[in-house]
């Protein structure tokens, strides 16, 4: 057996067959390596999406209660008090939104036949896939960038052409109205925004991400996380 045969079999057992600390330290850079650089980018590669997989961070598009009850709650009259900024002066600005859903020419019908018409969680993960945006329509679940430095997963509900172009405006189902502000605004989304269609949600699997980019950011409330309930 020659000298690289007995270095490829020592680093096999050390991989594979040796339970100490630095074994498992390789095996999770072994594991995020494959993921980063082989998995995740064939994914990309068969969705048509360079983003395949996102973990959901916010509670944005979480329902309560059956649809029923949902649905007469996100068509209640809202009075949203928001900080806008003129001439470089903040101030706070009301607006009433009121039936925002039947307002947009959605009826109760028709969101009952939307993707995920019952929402999804902080937590939970979603699939993308990638869709020209002519054939993306309202209702339809989308990932896509904004002012904020991460993209945003939220719900179409109004789509229109402007020479030759798509646009789009979107709602967390957890939201009032819509949003726009400075820094987020999804009353017009352009079709180079949208990143993918979330086609697919496997439920919790994402806290695994939250917790370990928490613990980086912050570990001390990423420790207490998990153990504190906040009031």
């Amino acid at each position: 057996m020659g000298s690289w045969e007995k270095n490829l079999k020592r680093l096999w057992q050390f991989i594979w067959e040796d339970d100490s600390v630095w074994s498992w330290i390789a095996n999770i850079v072994l594991a995020f390596v494959l993921i980063k650089f082989i998995v995740y980018p064939g994914l990309g590669f068969l969705l048509n999406t360079s983003y395949p997989v996102v973990a959901v961070v916010s509670e944005s598009m979480e329902h309560s209660g059956n649809f029923d009850e949902w649905w007469l709650k996100a068509n209640d009259k809202y009075v949203i008090e928001s900080l806008q900024f003129s001439d470089g002066t903040p101030q706070k600005v009301k607006a009433v939104v009121d039936k925002f859903y039947i307002n947009n020419n959605i009826s109760k019908g028709d969101f009952s036949d939307f993707p995920f018409k019952n929402g999804f969680n902080k937590g939970d993960i979603m699939v993308l896939k990638g869709k020209s945006a002519k054939e993306i329509n309202v209702g339809d679940i989308i990932v896509f960038w904004s002012a904020k430095k991460d993209p945003i997963i939220h719900r179409i509900v109004r789509k229109w052409q402007e020479n030759g172009a798509y646009y789009f405006q979107t709602k967390g189902d957890n939201n009032p109205a819509s949003i726009n502000s400075p820094f987020l605004d999804e009353t017009r989304i352009s079709q180079g925004q949208i990143v993918g269609n979330a086609v697919f949600r496997i439920p919790l699997l994402g806290y695994i991400k939250i917790f370990f980019v928490d613990f980086i950011l912050n570990p001390l409330d990423a420790l207490k996380g998990p153990l504190l309930q906040k009031g």
